[in-house]
């Protein structure tokens, strides 16, 4: 797969009278280190508009200073509370509801009380698990949007809960753990893209990119500029967090 690929595809969507949207999430801020002020100058530098998902339990004060991002809510702590034989997940089957909307209500009143007029209440799950049966009760905790990763089946995954996922990790997790390569990223970006067009995936959902500043390497830098750059360049737009969740009920 190559850009030739991607360009192909976006001019599919011109051809049809229609301009593809994306969208960027970054996970697991918590610190002001090094690679996310690298990544918070590429999207000041790129215009592109970013949602930074930070622990709650773990962000510290001088995270918010000046910061130029859309905060939304990675879980509570990151804590893995699986039970052996399931999946990582911040949200066992195991733990009573109540208690889970419990940690979320708290950890959303101190992001929002640190991250001031950039937060938005929106819960990004570690690990991108959450259990179906807590959606609806996300409102209790204060929060009304939900963005996980793979098409949404539907634009609001209960009463009164947008959502909007990702679709594109640039990050090799079985194998590297580093940046995926140019080939696997606009693989999946084409592939979405495409069933968007179709209409085998919700159209209305903008194609999201997952990243996760912490493991980019040069690769994965100069991917993104690229990306960025060349998208905006064959009229792809980059959708403002903002526009796609709610800030209130």
């Amino acid at each position: 797969m190559s850009w030739r690929d991607l360009e192909e595809e976006l001019a599919q969507w011109r051809d049809a009278g229609r301009a593809a949207d994306f969208w960027w999430r970054d996970d697991d801020a918590a610190l002001p280190t090094a690679e996310l002020t690298q990544l918070l100058n590429l999207a000041r530098t790129s215009n592109v508009p970013l949602a930074l998902a930070v622990v709650p339990l773990e962000a510290a004060p001088e995270l918010f200073n000046g910061l130029e991002a859309s905060v939304l809510m990675h879980g509570t702590d990151h804590r893995n509370r699986a039970a052996p034989g399931e999946k990582k997940t911040e949200f066992a089957v195991a733990e009573p509801e109540a208690e889970a909307i419990a940690r979320l209500a708290a950890a959303r009143e101190r992001l929002a009380r640190q991250a001031g007029a950039s937060f938005l209440p929106v819960l990004a799950p570690p690990w991108n698990r959450f259990k179906r049966a807590l959606a609806a009760r996300l409102p209790a905790a204060g929060l009304h949007g939900l963005s996980a990763y793979g098409p949404r089946a539907a634009a609001e995954a209960a009463p009164g809960i947008r959502q909007v996922n990702t679709h594109i990790d640039i990050i090799d997790w079985r194998g590297t753990r580093g940046f995926a390569g140019e080939d696997a990223a606009l693989r999946a970006a084409v592939e979405h893209l495409a069933a968007r067009r179709s209409g085998a995936a919700d159209s209305a959902e903008p194609t999201g990119w997952l990243t996760h500043h912490a493991l980019h390497d040069a690769a994965a830098q100069a991917f993104l500029e690229r990306l960025f750059e060349r998208t905006r360049s064959l009229g792809a737009r980059w959708l403002d967090p903002r526009a796609l969740f709610p800030s209130r009920p």
